[in-house]
Parts: C-alpha cells; structure tokens; sequence
C-alpha cells in the first residue's frame, strides 16, 4: 500500500486475533431436559470439559452462569484475542451429546477497548483546573500523579479484565441514541466526554459493590456496546442502574436492549441446578 506521494506503508499480516484486546462473546441456552432422548452420564462429561476454564485450550476468560427467568437456563462469557478458540467451546458444545438439548437463545458479539473518554493524564489535570484546582497546589499534584500510576493498570483491566469472583452477574447491550432532539453524535466532543465523566463519577460510588466492564460492538453486533456487571449481592445491580439512568448521558440519550441477570457457578454445579445428572 502506497501513501499518499509515494511513500510505502508497512501493514502488520492480516489476522483475526485482536492485536490489543479481546474478542468477548455472551451467549445464552435454553434447555430441553424433557424432549425424548435425553442424555446423561457421559453427556455431562463433555460439558464438564468443553467448559471447564483450566483445560488446555481454554479461552483466556470462561465463565458460567445459571440464568434467571423464562428466556435461558445457561449463562456463558467467553473471552480470548482468537475469535476462533472462543467459537471452538460453541462447537465442541453443539456437537456433544447434549448439544440437541442446548437451544441458543441469545448472543453478543463485541470487544474489549479503551473508551475514547478516558481521560489522559493531561486531561484529568486540565478538569481539575477547571473544578477550581490550583497547579502549584500539593493537592492538585497529589491527585495527578495518583492518576498517573493508577491509569495503566485500569486500561490494562479494560482490555484483559480479570472477572470478579462474585456470585451475581448482569449483561444488557446499549446505545447512544440519534433522536433529532438528542443526538449523541451530534454533540461536540467536549459535551460528550463531560457528560461521561459525570456517569463515571455515579459508578465510582459503587466501587467494592459492583464491578463494570463496557466492550463494543460497533460493527459486530446490533447494539453498540455491551455492559456486564458483577455484583456482591442482587441488590446492588438495581441500585447501579437505577441511579445511573438519572445521569443525562444515560437518561437523554441512551437506549437499552434486553437484561439478562444470572449467578455464577462452575459449570458441574451449574449442571446440578439444571438436573442434568
């Protein structure tokens, strides 16, 4: 490939591995324990293995989950920077011998990003700034450089999150809306990343409670992102969502999808809730 005046361009070799993140994939079954020819014993076996997430070949995250309510029974989030090795643990559960039993009732694509809307370092100093912060201010320069330190280690969670072993789990896909009385896209820049801010500042208030990760799914998916929450307790997820649909980013101009709440189990005891023995 040619620049413009000539100049070559060096392209790194085409791949489907993500070269800075992870592809993620929530999927949902439902399952037909009554239909004629249900299988058990050894069918429980290949399950037990196709997710178990210590077995060689595993995706880097795996995750099992009981579904509550009508629209699934089983839960899983995948996550690996190979599309392929996450499709894999799809296929190695639609050929087993339950697999006629498992009915895919649910899915979202996406992947794991740096949101454009964290601030650099540069940036978080330029808002406390403008909040009244003095540069010569040992407070000020505390703060920044605790950003500083703190920043990688956030962004490297955004891309290779490590799930919280919490026992409650909720996902819903979402938009930003183009309403033409309230376009997100339409907005200058500053007034989104402002607005963000304040949603971020409600989520803080439930550090030690909830755990967030947003992936995207612009082109991979109908929505536009993907949100998966971990909770300590039931509760907190309401509470988390609830007060932050009051922030304008969330209650002028976003859209929900469906919600799917579950708990988190390794998948034998999640086959012992199911009855498949």
């Amino acid at each position: 490939m040619n620049r413009p005046g000539g100049a070559s361009e060096s392209l790194a070799a085409p791949t489907a591995n993500m070269t800075e993140g992870w592809h993620c994939l929530h999927v949902y079954y439902r399952l037909h324990p009554l239909a004629p020819g249900f299988p058990t014993g050894q069918a429980r076996e290949e399950l037990l293995t196709a997710l178990d997430p210590q077995r060689d070949g595993a995706p880097q995250r795996l995750q099992v989950s009981v579904v509550s309510g009508h629209r699934a029974d089983l839960g899983l989030m995948l996550m690996d920077p190979d599309p392929l090795k996450i499709d894999s643990v799809l296929q190695s559960i639609r050929t087993s011998s339950l697999g006629p039993f498992l009915e895919p009732a649910y899915s979202f694509v996406s992947i794991s990003e740096v949101s454009e809307y964290v601030p650099t370092v540069e940036q978080y100093g330029e808002r406390l700034l403008r909040e009244g912060a003095a540069t010569d201010d040992p407070a000020y320069l505390a703060k920044v450089k605790a950003y500083e330190q703190r920043l990688p280690m956030m962004n490297k969670q955004r891309l290779y999150p490590d799930f919280p072993d919490w026992p409650v789990t909720c996902f819903y896909p979402m938009n930003k809306i183009r309403d033409p009385q309230a376009n997100w896209y339409r907005e200058p820049f500053s007034s989104r990343s402002k607005l963000m801010a304040e949603h971020a500042t409600s989520g803080i208030k439930f550090a030690g409670r909830v755990s967030q990760l947003i992936t995207a799914s612009t082109g991979f998916d109908d929505w536009e992102w993907g949100v998966t929450l971990w909770a300590r307790a039931p509760e907190y997820i309401k509470e988390i969502v609830y007060t932050m649909r009051f922030d304008e980013a969330s209650a002028r101009y976003a859209a929900f999808g469906p919600f799917y709440i579950s708990y988190v189990m390794p998948i034998a005891q999640a086959l012992d809730h199911l009855r498949v023995s």
